[in-house]
């Protein structure tokens, strides 16, 4: 196996002719991004480095080695507070080294045969510096925790599914996507975890010294999901109506989203107590749960709800279709026109739908159907039609987005099962080569 520090040395070479002065005041956009990319690849490399360093650290300071230890030998009460203190990191950092280390490092059988890495795929992403070491101690924490039931081919399979789909990918979108391949993986441990969570679940209200109510909340994903989506929706709806008077010139600047959040408990609180002071009646939000028409059936599987990470078991949905938090749905039917042509300039409630289950939610960033809206890929005004292959859900960060720094949408195939990709502008790629959206990007993929 080469030394990572050889690929390291590299890129801080490249990194060092493409900035070589100190100052960026005015960098040219593309430079800039440049150099952001390689800074990246440095970074991942030197963990890399890191990684193999604690983990051979670790090996010689193994507890049963007593005063010949590593870390002892050198004043240290063992490898974690020395890789902390020799790299000036906390000892959870120093710790997470060794824990990836570890499984990315080569193995030996019981006769001293060598054999591969535990987690062989994750630890050639490692090594190349195309996964960094949070991201690897992620996946190899959802991995190891698995249930015996998942069997060692199912487990390499969504290693390697996993090392893939995490390479550019930002940790929390990284943390959706092994919620749900845990979920896929084991689909039996999701009632226990959802009785844990349940047990969990609990709202702590007091005041503090200056008599501000302070409230507490960890919810269930089921008993949280009417909550969250009822908060947003009215959320949403208030930025929209702050958005117009912004347009007319007479707006002032939105309020932070905290505060927003706020008062639309209190506004739901109030109008539950029947306070005269509501004076905007509640807006409607419906909670949608998402399974196959064969799961709700068999009672296996699992279903996810709009806006919330974790997906839940199918006995928690058939209890929430059960007590009306569903309403059966299928698409297509005769009494759903999902094509309207040139005969309606707005998308009605069925296309929506039909497109939410396709695209998930935004095709841009990933943000929930509730705050999305169904836009024209072709503007109506440009002679776009109100059908399926030419709508897309967008937040309205990533509409405007879009559309002024001229990217293109592309719908490959028909329906809801339709891939939907997104082509940068060739100041971003001179190639415009295809980037899946959001659905396709934060969502487990395993293989056919």
């Amino acid at each position: 196996m080469s030394s990572p520090v050889l690929a390291l040395a590299d890129a801080v070479s490249a990194l060092g002719d493409a900035w070589p002065d100190g100052d960026l005041g005015g960098c040219e956009p593309g430079r800039l991004a440049s150099l952001a990319d390689l800074l990246g690849q440095v970074r991942r490399l030197a963990d890399a480095a890191a990684v193999q360093v604690a983990a051979e650290v670790a090996r010689q300071s193994r507890p049963e080695l007593g005063t010949d230890s590593l870390a002892k030998r050198h004043g240290h009460r063992n490898a974690t507070v020395m890789i902390a203190t020799t790299l000036g990191t906390s000892t959870a950092e120093a710790a997470k080294l060794v824990e990836v280390g570890d499984a990315t490092a080569p193995q030996a059988t019981p006769a001293g045969a060598p054999a591969p890495a535990r987690h062989p795929h994750i630890a050639a992403a490692v090594a190349s510096g195309t996964l960094g070491r949070d991201a690897a101690s992620m996946i190899i924490r959802m991995l190891d925790a698995l249930p015996h039931r998942v069997t060692p081919a199912a487990i390499d399979d969504a290693e390697r599914t996993l090392t893939g789909q995490a390479i550019g990918l930002e940790l929390h979108a990284l943390q959706k996507i092994l919620l749900h391949a845990e979920a896929h993986l084991d689909p039996e441990g999701l009632e226990p975890k959802e009785e844990e969570l349940r047990a969990l679940t609990a709202v702590t209200v007091r005041n503090d010294r200056s008599g501000m109510i302070i409230l507490n909340a960890k919810l269930d994903p089921a008993r949280g999901a009417p909550v969250l989506t009822l908060l947003e929706a009215m959320v949403t709806a208030e930025l929209g109506r702050e958005r117009d008077a912004a347009t007319r010139g007479n707006g002032l600047p939105p309020r932070p989203i905290p505060v927003m959040l706020a008062e639309a408990l209190i506004t739901v609180c109030e109008h539950y107590t029947g306070c005269d002071r509501t004076d905007q009646p509640l807006p409607g939000a419906t909670v949608i749960v998402r399974c196959t028409l064969d799961d709700l059936r068999t009672g296996t599987g699992t279903a996810t709800i709009d806006g919330i990470d974790q997906p839940i078991c199918i006995g928690t949905a058939r209890r929430m279709a059960a007590s009306g938090g569903i309403i059966p749905w299928v698409m297509g039917t005769d009494s759903a026109i999902l094509d309207w042509g040139r005969e309606k300039r707005l998308f009605t409630t069925a296309q929506k739908r039909a497109i939410t289950e396709r695209d998930g939610g935004c095709i841009g960033c990933g943000a929930p159907p509730g705050r999305s809206k169904v836009h024209h890929l072709t503007w109506w005004t440009h002679g776009g039609t109100t059908d399926l292959t030419n709508g897309a859900l967008l937040c309205d960060s990533c509409h405007h987005r879009i559309h002024d720094q001229g990217w293109d949408i592309h719908i490959d195939g028909p329906g809801i099962n339709a891939h939907v990709w997104l082509l940068p502008p060739p100041t971003i790629d001179p190639t415009r080569t295809p980037r899946p959206a959001a659905q396709r990007r934060f969502t487990y993929q395993p293989a056919a």
